[in-house]
């Protein structure tokens, strides 16, 4: 039993590949090339990035995608690196958010002579 089990798991976790999303432009595709494509988008949110990108032009960045109603960050992780914004194969993911600078340490005081 723990033998088929053990198969049945090496077996799924080398056909995941086979789920992960395929590379679309998304700024060209149709709506049911987008839901083939793309892991966690259907027909109607296939649909909704077409119409966003009819009314406002194409998508400058991965990012853009998340002003699409139903189209969440998981959605975008889970497809960043599928989604081309130009037929080149580039993709241009969003720049992650530079650390914070660290605060200024306070000058050190200077010692007080002797006596004072």
């Amino acid at each position: 039993m723990f033998k088929k089990l053990s198969a049945a798991l090496l077996i799924l976790g080398l056909s995941l590949p086979a789920f992960a999303s395929t590379p679309v432009n998304v700024n060209t595709a149709d709506a049911t090339a987008l839901a083939h494509s793309l892991d966690g988008v259907g027909p109607t949110k296939a649909a909704a990035i077409v119409a966003y990108r009819e009314e406002h032009g194409p998508f400058k960045s991965v990012d853009d995608l998340s002003q699409v109603k139903g189209i969440g960050p998981s959605t975008l992780e889970r497809n960043r690196s599928a989604i081309l914004l130009s037929d080149d194969g580039a993709a241009k993911p969003a720049a992650k958010p530079a650390a914070a600078p660290a605060p200024a340490k306070p000058a050190a005081k200077a010692a007080k002579p002797a006596g004072q």
